[in-house]
């Protein structure tokens, strides 16, 4: 007995010690047999964990005491196997329907199943946000949320970023969406220092700060239902990021340490194909006109050379021969005869040259990526971040370098209480030509870079001859008068710098009062200083005596939220959630700002080195109380019930106006769970229908009901000889009965999944009312003031959003996933006070984006026609979209609409301005592909913009001054444009006056008429396309790394903007306005860009 006793003792020793040391090893697939990816394996009552591999394979050395498994996998129930003698334990996961109801961020951070929401949330996970080529979490989203239209304002490294969710709301307001990150509100401002019209344009938005690689997920908030917990503040939807730092409550590892190397090269994304049969002139000569009408090249267009050379007029300014030599053209500059005396009287080839082509380069991005995160006990975890990117722009001296650090901690105390924290710092540093707009030749105002690049004659040698004075540094081009800037000297002479310092974190307190009621306060910090710096070296045509802009924002927002949340279940029929709260809000600007003129030693930058100065500075405070309540009522798990409301308390308005009270109501029904006849159907597996309303305001900007004393002093000395500092008045008037706006938006949806999930369907239907919009009102000057703030226009907003995902192919080693995203937008300016016609909401007086009152043809009957074509018809009443485009006109015949030409052969001018474009698009959509055999994954999106117009000054000057490879036609032949001409009785009857090719182009496309610069923006792009392979698990058994994968990625690789010319090869995805409420313009402010390149991504 004591033997057998003895041999049972070592036996259970022996088992004992093989399962402290064993390595369990199995496959997790689901009730069909495919392999689950990505399956969580946690030995339980341990932090010790891993996941399945590609082939749903996994292998974890379990702890000594370790007896039991736990699988758990989104979409299917959690799971617990004991563990037996084997070291092999597979499993056969099984599908949830509970699970399959996924668990979203919505307002406040609050997470619940997305079943139970009556409104659209979307959500975009790590993958699909990190390792790609754009260093902007903005246009990495584009194309992949219906409803929400995303813009660059051009392709430089670091320029701003345009998001609008569901059209714009506001005129003169803020349309932007509220950012928040890690529960916390962001500053996602665009702050540009000068205007659009100084080259403010392509100013960076601080959405650029974060970090993609360091985003564990994105949700969006869309409607007004979704964002009422928000207040004023979530009016133009929220979205919400989440960061790997403050997603680390649900880690399931002891410890990962994850680098990923990325390198890519940035080009421009398209380059016009220009002619290169004639060169720098005009009507046939070669001189030193700002176009390309001059004389044919005799080594391109020999025929036309040859035939035609003793027709040129003394050879032109240029003395062209018939050997096809001329005169260097800086032999015709005074200036230079002293400084180029090689120069001087040079004879050169009369030939093209591929200066545009030789201009624009190749960048190279470089982003590296570290994260660590380690579970250290089952109530703490920690994880760290760092992110470095160094992206070179396709133009010289543009480049963004950044610098970020992540680290995030959640701890549960003995006594319950749960502290988690965030802390995330942000070193960055912007380069950037100048890039102010273009309406003819030179910048409105400012400098430009790419105008004169754009418009480089094809016959000068911009990189072969000099763009510099040796002698005092100033610019030096073709022209007789050295007018125009050389674009190799604006490169070298101007710049904008940028340097970013921002913090941002949060600390949270949860703490369970009850078993189903918690306690959460939640204090964020999100602060910056940013410091810019725009210089312009004496000796350039455009700023001749130099100029130096400095300027230093303060940013800071304090918020502060307190709630409880409560969960019950009344019976076994009724579920009830409960949320309370208070939020306050603190927002601080500081802004300093200095201007000096007059450089006296080149190259010199400091205040000191200028001899006239100006200074100014601002401080903005912004106080607002929020306390809002949130009700929501489970029926039997099929029928939700939200009731929402928050109260806000703002400082921007007078007593009497500042508490406003948005109320919310939402319903979720699921039919399939509601209807024994439905539930467990094959084909339809699940169906929710959803309807929600909301409401929400819009306060203005600090000071606008009350007259301001400027900060500025001046000295003024009295007539006894007394000085005393003066201060003026705000030129605006205040409006102390200013209220804020007003929004509401009713919002209909369904979402289905069918065909075993292999069809799903995500429809949103909404219709939002602006009223009491604010806008800028002009008084007469006798009055003391220029400008008031008042309530006086409405808006509408009616819009379609679809989401269709199709699975085609489900196997064991074959994934199809098609995603299509469909988005169909309406505005209307629906009011605007009776005596204003309309409000300019973005450019200038006589060409930009206005908001136009509504026309009445019964009161109305005279109204321009022409104008009202892009009007929408609702009975009698016309009403325009928001932002109709207004510019310079031709005149045309009422009747057939031809152009009227007059006597010279030209279009003739319309003396009234009117509407010539609707910028907005007639819809968007947007298809995602993605394949995935065993561990190779292949991925493409494709964008389609229908319509939209754009005034484009690249594609129209381009035609104009003869570059686009359309006008290499003989330029000899006479043409006859297309019209209507006044006969000798006074009719109209086709034109037959023939006019040279030059006049023929440079009148009618050139700088004359704004309407013949419009151009339809339906465009076709590759908007990504990626390869990447996951490494098996096979491969790495024997190597230190949990996981490696490789991806080749690109971005905007191709595009079509079918309606341009060919030549052009214009991306109109561009804002020359700048971020804000403007849209349709291309300025030449930049072209857009492409990224190629790779990734290696490992674990261990």
């Amino acid at each position: 007995m004591k033997k057998l006793s003895l041999v049972l003792v070592l036996a259970l020793f022996s088992i004992s010690t093989m399962l402290a040391q064993r390595t369990i090893k199995g496959t997790v697939v689901d009730e069909s047999g495919e392999a689950l990816i990505g399956v969580s394996i946690l030995a339980k009552g341990t932090s010790t964990g891993t996941v399945t591999d590609i082939d749903g394979t996994y292998s974890l050395k379990v702890p000594e005491g370790t007896t039991v498994l736990v699988f758990s996998y989104t979409g299917f129930g959690t799971e617990e196997l004991p563990l037996g003698a084997s070291n092999v334990l597979d499993l056969t996961m099984k599908e949830s329907a509970e699970q399959l109801s996924e668990v979203v961020v919505t307002g406040l951070g609050i997470r619940k199943e997305k079943k139970a929401l009556g409104y659209a949330v979307t959500t975009i996970g790590s993958k699909d946000i990190s390792m790609k080529p754009e260093a902007d979490v903005g246009r990495i989203l584009r194309g992949k949320v219906p409803g929400v239209d995303i813009t660059s304002t051009s392709g430089l490294s670091g320029s701003g970023t345009n998001v609008i969710i569901r059209g714009y709301s506001s005129i003169t307001g803020d349309n932007q969406p509220l950012f928040v990150v890690d529960g916390v509100p962001f500053n996602a401002d665009t702050n540009a220092d000068r205007g659009f019209s100084s080259g403010g344009a392509t100013a960076s938005s601080r959405f650029l700060d974060l970090d993609p690689n360091n985003i564990a997920e994105v949700s969006i908030l869309k409607g007004l239902s979704a964002t009422v917990l928000y207040g004023e503040a979530g009016r133009n939807g929220v979205v919400l990021v989440t960061t790997k730092s403050g997603d680390i409550g649900n880690l399931d590892k002891k410890m990962e340490i994850t680098v990923s190397q990325s390198m890519f090269a940035t080009k421009v994304g398209g380059i016009p194909d220009t002619q290169k049969k004639y060169g720098n002139g005009w009507q046939n000569d070669a001189s030193n006109a700002f176009s390309n009408w001059g004389a044919p090249f005799p080594s391109t267009n020999a025929e036309v050379f040859n035939k035609q050379i003793n027709g040129i007029t003394n050879g032109g300014r240029y003395e062209l021969d018939a050997d096809g030599f001329i005169t260097h053209p800086y032999s015709f500059v005074s200036d230079f005869i002293g400084e180029f005396p090689e120069l001087n009287g040079a004879r050169i080839p009369w030939e093209p040259h591929n200066s545009l082509e030789q201009f624009f380069g190749t960048g190279l991005v470089n982003q590296t990526s570290v994260g660590i995160s380690n579970r250290i006990s089952d109530g703490t975890s920690v994880n760290f971040n760092y992110g470095y990117l160094n992206d070179e722009g396709f133009v010289p001296h543009n480049n963004l370098s950044r610098h970020n650090f992540g680290l995030g901690t959640s701890t549960k105390l003995d006594n319950g209480l749960q502290i988690s924290t965030t802390f995330n710092y942000t070193t960055s540093e912007r380069n950037s030509p100048p890039a102010a707009p273009i309406y003819s030749s030179n910048p409105i105002s400012g400098a430009s870079l790419f105008s004169n690049v754009m418009y480089t004659p094809i016959s000068h040698d911009l990189f072969g001859w000099p763009y510099e004075s040796p002698v005092d540094h100033r610019s030096v081009y073709y022209r007789s008068d050295n007018g125009m800037q050389n674009p190799r000297w604006t490169s070298e002479n101007l710049n904008e710098n940028e340097k970013i310092r921002r913090f941002f974190g949060t600390m949270s307190l949860n703490y369970n009062l009850l078993d189903n009621l918690k306690a959460t306060y939640r204090l964020g910090l999100d602060t910056y200083t940013q410091r810019q710096r725009y210089s312009i070296n004496k000796g350039g045509p455009q700023v001749p005596d130099g100029l130096m802009n400095t300027s230093e924002r303060l940013n800071l927002i304090v918020d502060q939220t307190g709630l409880l949340t409560y969960s019950t279940s009344l019976n076994e029929d009724w579920s009830l959630d409960l949320v309370g709260g208070v939020n306050l809000r603190k927002e601080t600007r500081n802004r300093t700002f200095a201007t000096s003129t007059e450089q006296f030693v080149y190259n010199l930058f400091t205040h000191d080195n200028f001899t006239t100065h100006k200074n100014n500075s601002f401080d903005r405070v912004e106080n607002t109380i929020g306390a809002f309540g949130t009700v929501t009522a489970g029926f039997r798990n099929f029928l939700y019930v939200n009731l929402q409301a928050r109260n806000d308390w703002t400082s921007t308005l007078e007593k009497d106006n500042r508490s406003v009270l948005y109320p919310s109501a939402s319903v979720s029904f699921i039919p399939t769970d509601a209807f024994a006849s439905l539930q467990g159907n094959t084909t339809l597996n699940y169906l929710k229908l959803r309807l929600g309303y909301g409401t929400s305001a819009g306060y203005p900007d600090p000071y606008q009901t009350r007259n301001v004393l400027g900060q500025n002093t001046a000295a003024f000395v009295d007539v006894n000889g007394t000085t005393i500092n003066t201060n003026t008045i705000s030129n605006r008037f205040g409006n102390p009965d200013l209220k804020p706006e007003k929004h509401r938006e009713l919002e209909f949806g369904l979402e289905s999944r069918m065909f075993g999930n292999r069809v799903g369907i995500d429809l949103s239907l909404f219709d939002k009312q602006s009223t009491d919009l604010i806008i800028n009102l002009d008084l007469d000057p006798s009055t003391g003031f220029t400008k008031s703030t008042v309530n006086s226009a409405a808006l509408q907003n009616r819009g379609i959003e679809l989401g269709l995902n199709l699975v085609p192919v489900k196997s064991k080693d074959l994934l199809w996933d098609i995603t299509v995203n469909f988005t169909k937008l309406q505005s209307r300016v629906k009011e605007i006070s009776k005596g204003i016609d309309q409000v300019l909401i973005s450019g200038f007086s006589f060409l930009g984006n206005f908001a136009i009152a509504p026309v009445n043809l019964d009161e109305n009957p005279d109204y321009d026609q022409r104008s009202l074509e892009f009007a929408q018809k609702d009975g009698n009443t016309y009403y325009f979209p928001y932002g109709a485009i207004e510019g310079s006109r031709i005149m045309r015949d009422a009747d057939s609409g031809l152009p009227i030409v007059g006597a010279n052969g030209i279009y003739q001018a319309d003396p009234d301005q009117g509407v010539i474009g609707d910028p907005n698009p007639d819809f968007n959509m947007n298809l995602i592909n993605s394949f995935s055999f065993k561990g190779l994954t292949f991925r493409f999106q494709f964008d389609w913009q229908q319509g939209g117009d754009i005034w484009s000054s690249t594609a129209s000057a381009l035609t104009a001054r003869g570059i686009a490879g359309e006008t290499g036609f003989d330029r000899f032949v006479p043409m006859v444009v297309n019209g209507l001409k006044e006969a000798a009785d006074g009719s109209l009857v086709p034109n037959d006056i023939q006019v040279t090719p030059n006049n023929a182009y440079w009148r009618n496309t050139g700088v004359f008429y704004d309407e013949n610069k419009i151009f339809d923006a339906t465009t076709v792009r590759l908007r990504e396309v990626s390869l990447s392979y996951d490494f098996p698990r096979s491969m790495l058994e024997n190597s230190p790394f949990g996981a490696v994968s490789l991806t080749f990625s690109g971005q905007n690789l191709w595009f079509d903007a079918v309606n341009f010319p060919d030549s052009i090869n214009f991306d109109p995805e561009v804002l020359s306005l700048g971020v804000g409420n403007g849209r349709g313009f291309d300025f030449v402010t930049g072209p857009t860009s492409k990224k190629f390149g790779g990734t290696l991504l490992f674990t261990f």
